[in-house]
């Protein structure tokens, strides 16, 4: 397809945001075709082909999408899931954030790595807007072969069959970005000045992978570790006042540890009259925290007999989350931006 601007109508540069995914609908269909597109992604899980299909669709497709989508009938929203909610509001203020830092329109179009909006429609509106030079945004602030380098597969799958490819660039990550920690610490902050006084414990959960994959070399349990001080030293937190943990754990072979729910069932047992809850890796919120952290978690801790839970939002469209993102972009498309007043060309 033949972009509809000319040259000289052509953004500098467009950016491609880019999350997990989201079921259409909180209905057993709809979560069965996202469970089974996400699944069969190697990156995901990277069992043989031939066994894994059989669990797949003999075990799995057959028994969890009902439950699953029970769960997200709970957070669901006039306008979709709160992932996708969030990542519109993100992908609108991030362009209007951009538009008022460079003075140009710098188009900000939404992939999802599975469901809609698909990776091919992106593609699609980013061809019609006349884009040339494409910056990828994953939002994941540290890296997993599983969510990153997943995203960044399916982008070059949505490419295979395109005669014309633009210059791409990729963010990997911004795990230890200052402005990305700062926005984390103020959350943090407004939580505490809001109940009045300091958590008395701040557990930082960020979503697991199996252990076997931190083996092969997957940074992701390191850049975890990485933005968790970064974030107890921006809040003046000691070692016995903060917490990392891995929620989400699927199947029976270990993952990353300490888990999230055995955390809440000892910090619970111990009473604590104030936790706060922080998940660091998700930028959007979403089923895995409204629901697995806000609700299921909370409930661990209460009934092991803790008290005074409080789970800090993610960054979502926030101001200071929008700052960073622009910051980010804009270091990241260095020599793509035309001076002030220049005319626009494209190589």
């Amino acid at each position: 397809m033949e972009a509809a601007h000319t040259p000289h109508q052509r953004p500098p540069f467009a950016v491609l945001m880019v999350n997990l995914g989201t079921p259409d609908a909180p209905t057993p269909d709809a979560v069965r075709r996202y469970l089974a597109e996400f699944l069969w992604d190697r990156r995901v899980v990277d069992l043989a082909r031939p066994l894994w299909w059989l669990i797949l669709n003999g075990i799995i497709l057959r028994t969890r999408p009902r439950r699953v989508a029970k769960n997200y009938q709970e957070v669901w929203t006039e306008e979709g899931s709160p992932l996708l909610a969030i990542s519109r509001q993100q992908q609108r203020g991030l362009a209007a954030s951009l538009k008022q830092a460079t003075g140009q329109d710098i188009p900000v179009v939404l992939a999802m790595t599975y469901g809609n909006p698909s990776m091919e429609a992106a593609g699609r509106e980013l061809r019609q807007l006349g884009a040339e030079r494409i910056l990828v945004l994953p939002m994941y602030p540290q890296f997993s072969a599983t969510t990153t380098a997943a995203a960044f597969d399916r982008l070059a799958a949505s490419l295979k069959h395109c005669p014309h490819w633009p210059e791409l660039r990729y963010i990997r990550d911004y795990h230890q970005h200052p402005a990305y920690i700062e926005a984390l610490a103020n959350s943090v902050r407004q939580a505490e000045a809001k109940r009045g006084a300091p958590f008395e414990k701040l557990v930082m959960s960020f979503h697991g992978i199996p252990q076997r994959y931190a083996a092969q070399g997957d940074p992701y349990p390191r850049h975890c570790q990485a933005t968790a001080e970064a974030l107890a030293q921006a809040l003046g937190r000691q070692p016995d006042q903060w917490l990392l943990t891995f929620q989400s754990r699927f199947g029976k072979e270990p993952w990353l540890q300490p888990y999230t729910d055995a955390s809440m069932q000892q910090l619970g047992e111990q009473q604590l009259q104030s936790l706060g809850v922080i998940c660091p890796g998700f930028s959007a919120d979403c089923l895995e925290t409204l629901e697995e952290i806000a609700g299921e978690n909370c409930e661990i801790y209460e009934q092991a007999g803790g008290h005074g839970f409080h789970y800090i939002p993610a960054l979502n469209a926030a101001p200071e989350h929008l700052s960073m993102l622009t910051q980010l972009v804009l270091e990241q498309s260095q020599g793509w931006m035309p001076p002030l007043n220049a005319p626009l060309s494209v190589q």
